[in-house]
């Protein structure tokens, strides 16, 4: 299976209808369909141990506030799969990264509101796995390193962010407003080092990227894309899914990572 790296958004993505949802769902139509999807939320933080969910029919966190009633009555019953949380439990151990599983905690909007629109029949077990804290780039590659053989088994890892989410600059009231040059010369950047296979560019975006601290006040939504490196491998390909923004300066990059054909 690929890695995907997706900017999530607003959850509003989780009813609308536009190019960004089109994209998500024409990419899970054509993606294998997979055993189960592993998702690493920008939502999901916690102190050491790393926790993975194992609930066998995880519920939902409606963890925004603010928009239309109808969000919060939403529904995605996707099952779990306490047999992968044990296994990705086991992998991170034995790679020295302290683990435990947590049967209580559901799935946040970073996980459930973009599976929606990918795997609409809520079929396929989703198992969410925390961002720890605090946390080091080479951290998050030792993570997805550890988690890449799922991938032999047919699981989709799944990071969850955005690369470039700045909630004090957005423009809420209008969701096509042009893109700001700040944010798009972020954005290309890190698109461009992707192509490279410039990892260790990318572990330094803070001193070599422009506009790094206005595209990445904090590191949440942009870490997740370091999970998705290390589970991709040294040798992989990057296919757009979906470029663009919304709100003026909220990327919505998504891109599917996978092994090298050369």
């Amino acid at each position: 299976m690929p890695v995907v790296y997706v900017s999530h958004g607003s959850p509003m993505v989780a009813v609308e209808r536009d190019g960004y949802t089109e994209a998500l769902r024409r990419m899970g139509e054509t993606l294998t369909a997979p055993t189960a999807v592993v998702v690493i939320s920008a939502h999901w933080e916690s102190a050491a141990p790393v926790r993975v969910g194992s609930s066998e029919r995880p519920s939902l966190i409606y963890d925004f506030g603010g928009f239309p009633p109808e969000l919060y009555d939403l529904k995605y019953p996707a099952p779990g799969s306490p047999g992968i949380a044990k296994d990705i439990v086991q992998r991170l151990v034995a790679a020295g990264i302290p683990a435990v599983e947590d049967s209580q905690r559901g799935l946040d909007h970073g996980a459930w509101v973009p599976l929606r629109q990918i795997y609409p029949d809520a079929k396929v077990p989703v198992v969410e796995v925390t961002l720890p804290m605090p946390r080091t780039p080479a951290q998050l590659l030792a993570i997805g390193k550890a988690l890449a053989p799922l991938r032999d088994q047919g699981v989709l890892i799944v990071g969850s962010g955005g690369i470039v989410h700045n909630l004090r600059r957005v423009v809420f009231a209008d969701k096509n407003a042009p893109v700001e040059p700040w944010a798009k010369s972020f954005d290309d950047w890190v698109r461009a080092r992707l192509e490279d296979k410039d990892v260790a560019a990318l572990v330094d975006y803070r001193k070599r990227a422009p506009e790094a601290a206005a595209s990445v006040p904090t590191t949440e939504h942009f870490d997740p894309l370091f999970v998705a490196l290390g589970a991709s491998g040294e040798e992989f390909e990057v296919k757009d899914v979906f470029e663009g923004f919304h709100h003026g300066n909220l990327s919505m990059r998504t891109v599917i990572i996978s092994a090298s054909q050369k």
